[in-house]
């Protein structure tokens, strides 16, 4: 075979083969689908990253307040009692010290409205949850009559109630002021369960 023949024989083959070039190089040479291709990874990603950010946020711990407030609708007012106090502990202010004496007033008037209703066995049940919280008191409980109950935690509620109440005032009284204008407002349009949730201004 000629030289000539050979030449024209390999610029033949390549005429036929070169129309069957594979569809990824073709896709990888046009600008268009570049283009489409990159959006869509874009696309991919930001969708990925907002269900990630949606998750974290639905993970979030509640902070104190929010604690405290579930545990007045539980009326687990030991508890509520603890949020508000580590409340004071991490982020000290008058609005915590008034939101604490809240809690303590809550308890008190809870205690009233059980006792004018002869709920004493709930009034048991309400100091059983103050004295308790540890695992051997499973199995010997601190036993008491309900009416002793009521007064011993009623005159100690008072007390406490008085000590935060003058530290929020000293803090900033104005603002003592105008949070105990919204408890009245809240006490009032709630007149027989306000013990177990807080004035909506609060934001809890």
């Amino acid at each position: 075979m000629s030289l000539k023949a050979m030449s024209d024989a390999q610029d033949s083959m390549v005429q036929e083969y070169g129309s069957h070039e594979p569809t990824v190089h073709r896709l990888h040479r046009a600008p268009g689908v570049r283009g489409i291709l990159f959006l869509l990874c874009v696309v991919w990603w930001g969708m990925a990253w907002s269900g990630g950010t949606a998750a974290a946020k639905a993970e979030e711990p509640l902070s104190q307040l929010q604690r405290a407030k579930i545990f007045l609708q539980a009326a687990d007012y030991r508890r509520a009692i603890d949020a508000c106090q580590e409340e004071i502990r991490i982020r000290p202010s008058a609005a915590a010290y008034v939101y604490l004496t809240y809690v303590y007033l809550a308890l008190d008037q809870y205690l009233n409205h059980l006792a004018q209703s002869d709920q004493w066995v709930t009034v048991e049940l309400v100091y059983l949850n103050l004295a308790s919280g540890r695992v051997e008191d499973l199995t010997d409980p601190p036993d008491v009559l309900a009416r002793v109950a009521k007064e011993v935690i009623q005159q100690a509620l008072q007390r406490q109630a008085d000590v935060t109440a003058a530290m929020a005032k000293r803090l900033d009284g104005s603002l003592v002021l105008e949070l105990w204008k919204q408890q009245a407002a809240w006490r009032e349009a709630r007149p027989i369960d306000w013990w177990f949730g807080v004035p909506p201004e609060w934001r809890w």
